[in-house]
């Protein structure tokens, strides 16, 4: 992870740079341009390139030996062929100064730190081996170019006794240069860039000399496409550095080899036995790998570092909400149609699928296990299902970025699958506990491991038989349920959920949508193993969670008149409808239908003055997930508003109760936290102030609710994993009347 430049005195004061090539002489360019030095000194064995260099201002001083080069330097830089390290370091180790920080800038980070082993007998605390993630095609002293490094990644793999000061001096000097400093280990440098670089280059030089002693080869690169020539163009590299680093990284290049030439051989096969089903899944798969990585590296996604990533809300105070919209599909059923759909015989199409980052995760999971997706194009999804049993093993653990629902639901799935399966999530959701299905789960025969207090990763072995139980669950959670009705598809015998209070019941709506039966006996659920799903249509409406953020806004902010469309009616899911309208909200259901077995509805909201209440318990499960926005309602309203029996919101992406009241307190709002709730006096003033939202999403979007009625700006911080459920929130806040600005991310 980067760190800020904070200071502006030079990080060194005599760099010697060993190797005048196009990495050498751009770090030497760039240390003189951005003045990271007071004077770079200069080695090459090539007279004329170093003399060049002085010529052209690549650096300040042309050294006549090594000795004469590394003697005095504080920063000695080889920029040397990987195979010519060891003589070098040997020639000048007598010379490097004990205090001097040494570095490289090598493709292969295992034969540099194994040749100054050789060398020193141990990696010394201020050798920090490092290699910029950056390059061209030309070579030589005429290519350096001070900006080469700009805007990408430089790595560093410093060893375990590695020097701190030493590894933020040169830290600062890449970023300086406009790099992203990235850290770590030497093993971990290596096999990754052996699949997204060293494989690329070997392909791409196979390729063009495959290509070439074709008969027809004129015709074949005179009519080649823009993409031939993009891919082909880094066989136009350096033969000799990349034999070198080819040998040098011998065990990781092969072990990709390997691994990329069986999947070439069954896409061979594939093609031999006009198996388009396997073609298909391969590069529906690869497709969606590709756009999925691209938003993870672009900052988009779930599994950007939030820290690296960060996203501010900039609330400005005021504003009334109108317009006519349609929040995003509901989330939990987008999750369950991409599971069902899955494990159906025959193709599922989804309509209205929720394109957010959580939901995307679910869907790489199964492409992950050998399922065929097309899309998301537009909310439209088809999904080839491969039945119950025909789930293949992940290639590595499943990662589910920021989604209890999905690691909930999938261990359920996964527990009687024959293979072993390992989940895993973003830093929020690994502080999540899972003991809650895992207990369960374990009950049923499952051998499940997690981490220390029950939480993520969990660890799932394959193999085992399930036997059906009966579950009465101590708190009222939709999660738990799905999850053991699920594991109970795989069971022998029934599997039967008893749950303390009424959650939301679309995992049972939704089986029975796929023909599988489930018997419902007041707060029971029960399935019986072995039967099948049907593959059907699916459309989803609009997420009431994502409605309720608006519901609260049009309710609070003055002259205001908004229509939400297809919001997901499901009688499991309105309790925010239900307590809003108890407050005294003006809100109208109008155009109510059915649609694949879930109810749905137009909802209008006019602006009303709302009055404190005690929160019926029945409803708290009805709105777990809306309570947050819902303290925003309170807050606004004339009177007393309390709440008990929610302590399952302690147990979300955040202690949602005591962050929000953590939150009101920064704007000046006074609230009591209970053990299993909140007392909130409304009629108080909303001030300004800045908010932690802890990445949360739900709360980083009710503050943004509040500074509708706020008297002055409210900043939120941590709100990048907005999109995690709600990608559209900040444009549709926009367009129906909140002064909101972001800043940071990408």
């Amino acid at each position: 992870m980067g760190t800020k430049v904070v200071d502006s005195a030079p990080a060194f004061q005599r760099v010697a740079i060993i190797g005048l090539g196009l990495i050498g002489g751009s770090l030497a360019s760039a240390i003189r341009k951005h003045q990271l030095a007071d004077c770079v000194v200069g080695f090459d064995q090539r007279a004329d390139e170093l003399a060049l260099g002085v010529e052209l201002g690549v650096i300040d001083q042309a050294a006549s030996s090594l000795q004469a080069a590394v003697e005095g330097s504080d920063l000695v830089v080889l920029a040397v062929p990987v195979r010519a390290t060891r003589s070098v370091l040997e020639q000048i180790k007598p010379w490097l100064s004990n205090d001097a920080v040494l570095t490289d800038v090598g493709s292969t980070k295992t034969s540099f730190a194994t040749d100054v082993e050789a060398v020193f007998g141990a990696i010394p605390p201020n050798v920090i081996p490092g290699h910029p993630i950056a390059g061209s095609e030309k070579s030589g002293i005429r290519a350096a170019n001070p900006d080469l490094f700009a805007n990408h990644k430089v790595i560093l793999t410093p060893a375990d006794n590695a020097d701190r000061v030493s590894l933020a001096r040169l830290s600062r000097l890449w970023e300086g240069a406009g790099a992203t400093v990235l850290t770590m280990s030497v093993a971990y440098h290596d096999e990754v860039l052996a699949a997204t670089s060293h494989l690329p280059h070997l392909i791409a030089f196979s390729l063009v000399d495959t290509l070439a002693g074709e008969d027809e080869n004129l015709d074949i690169f005179r009519y080649a496409a823009g993409g031939f020539r993009d891919f082909t163009r880094i066989a136009a590299s350096d033969p000799v550095m990349w034999h070198d680093i080819f040998l040098s990284n011998r065990d990781a290049v092969l072990r990709v080899i390997d691994h990329f030439t069986h999947d070439l051989g069954e896409l061979r096969g594939a093609i031999a036995e006009g198996d388009g089903a396997t073609l298909l899944r391969v590069f529906s798969r690869a497709k969606a790998a590709r756009e999925h990585f691209t938003k993870m590296l672009s900052g988009q996604a779930y599994v950007t570092n939030n820290s690296d990533q960060q996203v501010i809300f900039q609330m400005q105070p005021g504003g009334s909400v109108r317009g006519d919209i349609r929040v995003p599909g509901d989330k939990s059923i987008s999750h369950r149609s991409i599971m069902l759909g899955a494990l159906a015989e025959g193709v599922t199409e989804v309509k209205g699928f929720l394109e957010g980052e959580d939901s995307l995760a679910t869907l790489q999971a199964f492409r992950d296990m050998g399922v065929t997706i097309e899309g998301p194009e537009n909310g439209l999804v088809r999904i080839h299902g491969v039945g119950l049993h025909g789930l293949q093993a992940p290639r590595g653990p499943l990662y589910l970025g920021n989604s209890g629902t999905g690691m909930r639901l999938f261990a359920g799935l996964l527990a009687a699958q024959p293979f072993d399966s390992e989940l895993s999530g973003d830093t929020s959701l690994s502080k999540r506990p899972m003991g809650r299905v895992a207990d369960p789960l374990r009950a049923m025969g499952a051998v499940i491991d997690t981490a220390e207090g029950g939480r993520p990763p969990l660890k799932i072995k394959g193999g085992q038989s399930l036997n059906g139980i009966h579950y009465d669950m101590p708190v009222a959670s939709a999660q738990v349920k799905s999850c053991l009705l699920l594991a109970g598809l795989y069971a022998d015998g029934a599997t039967s959920v008893t749950e303390p209070a009424p959650t939301r019941d679309h995992t049972e709506r939704m089986l029975q949508g796929f023909g599988y039966d489930v018997q419902r006996d007041g707060a029971t659920a029960k399935v019986v193993g072995g039967g099948k799903l049907e593959a059907g249509v699916i459309d989803v409406p609009a997420d009431i969670s994502s409605a309720a953020f608006f519901l609260v806004a049009a309710s609070i902010a003055p002259d205001s008149d908004l229509t939400l469309r297809h919001v997901g009616m499901n009688p499991t899911r309105v309790g925010v409808i239900n307590i809003l309208r108890q407050m005294g909200a003006n809100i109208e259901v109008l155009e109510e239908r059915v649609i694949g077995g879930e109810p749905v509805a137009d909802l209008r909201v006019r602006s009303a003055e709302l009055h404190g209440i005690e929160i019926p318990e029945d409803q708290v499960p009805l709105a777990i997930d809306e309570f947050p926005v819902l303290f925003i309602a309170a807050t606004c309203a004339k009177g007393r508003t309390v709440l008990r029996g929610a302590e399952e919101l302690r147990v979300k992406e955040s202690d949602r109760i005591q962050v929000m009241a953590d939150g009101l307190a920064e704007l000046g709002v006074e609230t009591t936290v209970t053990p299993d709730g909140i007392i909130i006096e409304g009629g108080q003033t909303i001030g300004s102030g800045t908010v932690e939202s802890h990445e949360d999403h739900r709360i980083s979007m009710s503050f943004a609710v509040a500074s509708l009625r706020a008297t002055g700006p409210i900043t939120i911080n941590d709100c990048s994993n907005v999109t995690t459920s709600f990608p559209d929130f900040v444009e549709l806040a926009k367009q129906t009347g909140f002064n909101i600005r972001t800043e940071g991310g990408s």
